[in-house]
C-alpha cells in the first residue's frame, strides 16, 4: 500500500492549495518564482476546478492544467492532484436537480457555494466518476504527480427522496427486518412502529423531539454514504496509479464523519487545522487535533490546510502575530506531521474567501506573511531529513468514538450544557498542561501498549468495547473514566441501572441513584477542589475507595471520585487545575513522566524519534533546562544544559 513517505521522499512537504484558474497566465510564472524562493515543494491543484475542466456536460478543457503540471514540474514543485467533485458546476444542478441535497425541512441547497451535491444521487456519482476517470487517465503518468486528493472536506447531509431510498437500503442491510429496526429504534414509544420500509424516512423535521435511534442511524448512514463517494473516486485513481498515495482532508473534530472508519481507507490521513490566534487554548486545541490525526494515521500524517494569517469565517478574524504561524507549524511537525500546507498559496482577490489569508497575501512578496513563509520553508528543509518517517508516541491513550458522540448529543438529555468536544478538550488540556504525551484510540482498539487509558466521556459503548476496557484493566492497565460513561448501548438504549453493570462493578459503584447536572456557573465542593457541569448520586461498594467526596448540598458525603484497584471514576468535571493534578497523580503512579521536568508555563516539549522539540507558546522569553549536550537543527548551534527561547520561540534538538 502506498504511504506518505512515497510522496515526501525524506523531506517535509511544504506548500498549499494552488488555484491558478483565478489568475491570468502571466501570474503563474510569478507564482513558481516565489514558490522556489519560499522552498515550496508541493501544491494541491484542481480542488475547485470542475467548471473550468468541464465547462459544459462532457466537454474537457485540460490545456491549462497541462501547462501548469509541466510548469510546476520544471520548477521542482510536486503536485497533489485533486478530484474537483466538492464543487459541481452550475450546469449539473440546473440540468439534474436530483444532484442537489435537501435539508431537514425539504429546502434545496442550491449551487452558488460549494459542497452542493447529494451523496446518494446516482447522477452526481456518474459525473464525478467520469471527470475523475479522465483526470487519472490523462495525468496518471505525469512526473509532477505525487499524490491524489479526493474531493474536499466531505460534510454534506441530504434528507431528499433519493437519500431516503438509500437510507432504507442501508437500514435493510444493517437490520434485515422491520422487527429488528423497530426494536433498535424503540418505536414502541410514541406509536412510531413501522409496518413498511417505504414509511421509513431520513431524520426530517418533526413537530417535537425526533426518534433518537433514527437520528443516530441517519448520522451513521450519512458518514457511510460520503465514504462510498470517496471510495468510488479513490478506486478509480488507484487503478491508474497504484503506486501513488490517496487522501482526503478531515476537518478537526467534525461530527459528520466516523474518522476512525475513514482513516482505514486512506493511504495518507490529512486534516485541516485553524486554531483561533486569539484563543488562549489555541495551541492545546491544535495539539489535540494533531494527536488525534496521528493516531488515526498510526504514524506520520499531513497537515493539508492551515492559515498563514487570518481566516474569513469567524465573527472577528484576527491575523496571526509575528512568529505564531512558524510555531504552530513546528508543533504539527513535532506531533507527527510530514507535510505542512496551507489554504491557499495566493490570496484571492474575488469570491467568498478573498479575506482568507494566503501564503502570498494581498501585500505581496514584501509583506510580512510571505517573509515568514520563506523563513519557515528554509527551516523545514533543514530538519526534514532528520524527522520524516519518525514517530511520536505516548504512554497514554485518550478514548474517543464518533458513534458515542452522536448518541450522547441527542435532544431530550439531562443537560444541554454537556458538550462532548468540550469534555474531550478539558481532559486533553489537563494532560497537555501536565506535559504528558497522549495518543487517541477507539474503545475497541488494542490498548495493551498503554500504561494509562483515559475516557473523558463515552456515553454509548458496545459490549465489545466494555469487554475491551475490562480486559485492559485485568491485564494490568490503569483506567480513568469521566461521568456519563457506559450509560447506553450502541442503539442508544439505556443500560439497566443507568450504567453498564460490568463497569459499575469495575469502578465500585453499587447503585447510581440519580444524575445531578449543574447549571452554568454552578459548582460543587468536592473536598479540595470544585466540580463543574455535572454531579452524580452514587452509592459505592465496600471495596471501593472514595478519593474525593461531595461536601454540602444533596450529595454531601457521597463519592465524587471513586477508585477500585487501577480503575478510577470521576463523577463530575473537576476545575482545570484539579483535573490536571488528578491525572498527573494517576499517571505518576504508572511510571509516566513528562518529557522534561520543570518546564515553564506555556512551554511544550515533544519527542519525535530522537529529536526533542521545545516550543514556547508564550509572549515572554523563557529559559528551559535540557540536560546534556544537544544540536539545534534550526540554528545550527550547540545547546548545553539550558536553552533560551524568545516569544513564540522554538528549538529542534538532536542529542
Amino acid at each position: 500500500m502506498p504511504h506518505l513517505g512515497d510522496a515526501t521522499r525524506g523531506r517535509i512537504l511544504f506548500g498549499g492549495d494552488y488555484n491558478p484558474e483565478q489568475w491570468p497566465e502571466e501570474t503563474w510564472h510569478e507564482d513558481v518564482r516565489l514558490m522556489r524562493e519560499a522552498g515550496v515543494n508541493s501544491v494541491t491543484l484542481g480542488v475547485f476546478s470542475w467548471s473550468r475542466l468541464e465547462p459544459e456536460p462532457g466537454a474537457r478543457e485540460f490545456g491549462w492544467l497541462d501547462t501548469l503540471m509541466d510548469l510546476l514540474h520544471a520548477n521542482g514543485v510536486g503536485v497533489v492532484l485533486a478530484t474537483p467533485t466538492s464543487a459541481p458546476p452550475p450546469w449539473l444542478g440546473r440540468l439534474h436537480p436530483d444532484t442537489l441535497p435537501r435539508d431537514e425541512n425539504g429546502g434545496v441547497e442550491w449551487w452558488g457555494g460549494r459542497q452542493h451535491f447529494s451523496h446518494s444521487s446516482a447522477t452526481y456519482r456518474r459525473y464525478a466518476a467520469a471527470i475523475t476517470e479522465d483526470l487519472a487517465a490523462r495525468y496518471g503518468g505525469h512526473p509532477a504527480l505525487t499524490m491524489w486528493h479526493i474531493n474536499n472536506e466531505y460534510c454534506t447531509a441530504d434528507h431528499g427522496d433519493e437519500a431516503a431510498a438509500a437510507f432504507r437500503r442501508w437500514l435493510r442491510a444493517r437490520y434485515g427486518t422491520l422487527d429488528a429496526l423497530n426494536t433498535a429504534w424503540g418505536t414502541a414509544f410514541w406509536s412510531q412502529g413501522y409496518d413498511s420500509w417505504d414509511a421509513v424516512l431520513p431524520a426530517r423535521r418533526t413537530h417535537y423531539l425526533k426518534n433518537p435511534g433514527q437520528v443516530l442511524d441517519f448520522r451513521r448512514f450519512t458518514s457511510d454514504m460520503l465514504l462510498e463517494c470517496y471510495l468510488a473516486e479513490r478506486d478509480i485513481v488507484a487503478r491508474h496509479t497504484p503506486h501513488l498515495p490517496v487522501t482526503t482532508n478531515f476537518m478537526p473534530l467534525f461530527s459528520g464523519q466516523d474518522a476512525w472508519r475513514w482513516a482505514e481507507e486512506e493511504d495518507v490521513v490529512s486534516v485541516d487545522l485553524y486554531p483561533d490566534p486569539r484563543d488562549p487554548f489555541g495551541a492545546q486545541n491544535g495539539a489535540l487535533v494533531q494527536d488525534m490525526t496521528r493516531s488515526q494515521a498510526r504514524g506520520p500524517w499531513m497537515l493539508m490546510e492551515q492559515a498563514a494569517g487570518p481566516v474569513n469565517w469567524r465573527g472577528v478574524n484576527h491575523p496571526k502575530p509575528r512568529g505564531l504561524n512558524r510555531l504552530w507549524s513546528l508543533q504539527a511537525v513535532a506531533r507527527g506531521a510530514d507535510a505542512v500546507c496551507y489554504f491557499q498559496w495566493r490570496q484571492s482577490r474575488q469570491g467568498a474567501e478573498k479575506f482568507h489569508s494566503g501564503m502570498v497575501s494581498h501585500a505581496g512578496e514584501h509583506g510580512r506573511t510571505f517573509q515568514e513563509v520563506k523563513r519557515l520553508g528554509a527551516e523545514l528543509a533543514a530538519i526534514g531529513g532528520a524527522v520524516t518517517g519518525t514517530h511520536t508516541a505516548g504512554d497514554i491513550a485518550v478514548l474517543h468514538d464518533w458513534h458515542s458522540w452522536w448518541a450522547g448529543s441527542q435532544e431530550g438529555r439531562p443537560s444541554t450544557e454537556v458538550d462532548h468536544p468540550e469534555i474531550l478538550r478539558s481532559w486533553h488540556r489537563a494532560l497537555w498542561e501536565a506535559h504528558l504525551a497522549t495518543d487517541f484510540a477507539h474503545p475497541e482498539h488494542d490498548l495493551s501498549a498503554y500504561r494509562l487509558v483515559v475516557v473523558p466521556q463515552l456515553y454509548a459503548l458496545t459490549d465489545t468495547a466494555v469487554e475491551n476496557l475490562l480486559r485492559y484493566v485485568r491485564g494490568g492497565g490503569t483506567l480513568v473514566a469521566g461521568f456519563l460513561t457506559g450509560v447506553a448501548d450502541e442503539d442508544d438504549r439505556v443500560r439497566p441501572g443507568g450504567m453498564d453493570a460490568r463497569l459499575r462493578d469495575l469502578f465500585g459503584i453499587r447503585t447510581l441513584h440519580e444524575w445531578w447536572p449543574l447549571d452554568p456557573g454552578e459548582s460543587v465542593e468536592c473536598g479540595g477542589f470544585r466540580g463543574t457541569l455535572w454531579s452524580e448520586e452514587l452509592e459505592k461498594t465496600e471495596d471501593a475507595t472514595t478519593e474525593a467526596a461531595y461536601k454540602g448540598g444533596e450529595l454531601d458525603g457521597l463519592p465524587a471520585v471513586l477508585r477500585t484497584g487501577r480503575a478510577w471514576y470521576v463523577s463530575t468535571l473537576p476545575e482545570p487545575g484539579a483535573l490536571r493534578d488528578l491525572l498527573t497523580r494517576v499517571a505518576a503512579g504508572t511510571g509516566i513522566r513528562p518529557v522534561l521536568d520543570g518546564l515553564p508555563d506555556r512551554v511544550e516539549a515533544v519527542r519525535r524519534g530522537d529529536l526533542l522539540f521545545v516550543l514556547n507558546h508564550g509572549r515572554e522569553p523563557v529559559t528551559v533546562e535540557v540536560p546534556g549536550t544537544h544540536h539545534d537543527l534550526l540554528t545550527g548551534t550547540a545547546v548545553e544544559d539550558a536553552l533560551t527561547l524568545g516569544r513564540y520561540g522554538a528549538a529542534v534538538l538532536r542529542p
